[in-house]
């Protein structure tokens, strides 16, 4: 159960960084062009790369990353204005990974920290 619960929110972060990555692709059905589309990429890469710091915090600090990505669900409540696809398909995933990495810490954290 210990690797369950050490392994299972560090691959569905992954998994959900690119599930949220695959929304950038939309850019490439517009009419950018060279430093344009670089910079629109870019733009809609954000939440991804947000996400990546937030896992390298979690796999470094288990109980900060947790509570980051409770907060960054919590968040996509008001980024998504409420709706219910957008608290299912963002918010729900988020808040389960940072549970399962709070779970995880203080179930199995080390006593001499």
């Amino acid at each position: 159960m210990k690797k369950f619960l050490y392994w299972t929110p560090r691959i569905l972060s992954i998994i959900l960084v690119g599930f949220i990555s695959l929304f950038a692709l939309d850019i490439f059905s517009q009419d950018y062009t060279g430093w344009e589309l670089i910079f629109a990429l870019v733009m809609h890469l954000v939440p991804s790369f947000v996400a990546v710091v937030f896992i390298v915090i979690a796999w470094k600090w288990e109980h900060i990353g947790g509570w980051l990505f409770i907060l960054l669900g919590g968040a996509y409540i008001f980024i998504g204005r409420f709706e219910l696809m957008a608290i299912l398909i963002f918010t729900l995933p988020l808040v389960v990974i940072g549970v399962l990495y709070l779970v995880h810490h203080y179930k199995y954290q080390d006593p001499q920290v």
